[in-house]
């Protein structure tokens, strides 16, 4: 019997390969804390966003620049606030410019910020921000990893509808104090007040399915709940978890409409039918995106986006999607 050693080596190389593929590239918990509660948020953005341009001398200069940029140094200093940026102009302006770095669309570029003087003071024509404070609802607490999942969707920046990138950033205290009711046209907000030496955790992602880090806060370890996979979601009944202006979570009852489980952000269209909800909110509000809903006992994901026109309508993500970007990249401490 004649062995052919080359078939041997291609079987043997088969065996190593197939034993070393790993079967679970994304090891989120089967298992999850509940959220429900309310959290500040503030993010330190990575660099200083450009959000507007304004005339100084009748002059509207832009310097190449665009809305939604991140200006990250001046003549080759690494700024991070807008006090690094005020300081930094006025220790190099040379000819009324200076010479920036800035990120358009993830690429670095170089170019020279045009200032104009008005009364000894040099203005450089631009709104710019260097953070952001808000409030969410959290969604979930992964117990294996301590990494959790917020508000379900990305936060932007208002007047130019960027994405935020974050430098760093925390999730804190925050109670609500009141509801502005939503009415169809005009979306409501819970109103509430900040406590932010009182940190939950950390900020290290902004992504188009959450906000999301590393959980440093205490919790109820028992409060545990099944997660669902798109195909176990129906529709029908279901209820959201979220807090109000006593503070206290509670489930509210939803009319599952509509299921898209191929959508990355919009899974479920739902309807509030809950009383006690819409008479406390008139519908869906702002602070309300990252509560929790909940079928058959399964978190199946959190609410996100509220339908301006009919407000007692709004959409949901999946807690599989959302898992999946938390696990993603390993968030690390």
């Amino acid at each position: 019997m004649v062995i052919n050693m080359k078939n041997i080596k291609k079987y043997i190389a088969f065996i190593i390969i197939s034993i070393f593929i790993p079967l679970n590239v994304l090891a989120y918990s089967n298992k999850v804390v509940l959220g429900g509660q309310n959290v500040g948020i503030s993010i330190q953005s990575n660099g200083i966003m450009v959000v507007g341009f304004y005339k100084v001398n009748n002059i509207l200069n832009n310097s190449r620049l665009s809305v939604g940029d991140y200006i990250i140094k001046v003549n080759d200093i690494e700024v991070n606030t807008i006090d690094d940026l005020i300081t930094q102009i006025e220790k190099n302006v040379v000819d009324n410019k200076v010479p920036i770095i800035y990120r358009h669309n993830s690429q670095l570029k170089e170019t020279y910020l045009q200032l104009e003087e008005v009364n000894g003071v040099y203005k450089t024509g631009l709104y710019v921000k260097d953070s952001l404070k808000g409030l969410g609802t959290l969604t979930y607490i992964d117990p294996e990893t301590k990494i959790y999942g917020c508000l379900g969707h990305e936060i932007v920046e208002s007047s130019s509808n960027s994405k935020i990138e974050v430098k760093t950033g925390n999730i804190f205290k925050a109670l609500v104090t009141s509801i502005t009711k939503s009415s169809d046209g005009n979306p409501g907000t819970k109103n509430a007040k900040f406590f932010s030496d009182k940190i939950y955790g950390n900020v290290l992602k902004n992504e188009n399915v959450g906000i999301y880090g590393i959980y440093s806060g205490d919790y109820d370890e028992d409060a545990l709940i099944d997660i669902a996979y798109p195909k176990e979601v129906e529709k029908g009944k279901a209820y959201i978890y979220t807090a109000l202006d006593d503070n206290r979570i509670k489930s509210y009852e939803i009319n599952i409409l509509k299921i898209e489980e191929k959508s990355k952000v919009k899974n479920f269209y739902f309807e509030v039918i809950d009383e006690d909800l819409l008479n406390k909110t008139g519908g869906i509000v702002q602070g309300m995106s990252g509560s929790p809903i909940v079928q058959n006992n399964k978190l199946i994901g959190a609410v996100t986006h509220v339908s301006i026109d009919s407000v007692k309508t709004g959409y949901g993500v999946s807690i599989i999607n959302m898992l999946k970007e938390g696990e993603k990249n390993k968030i690390q401490n």
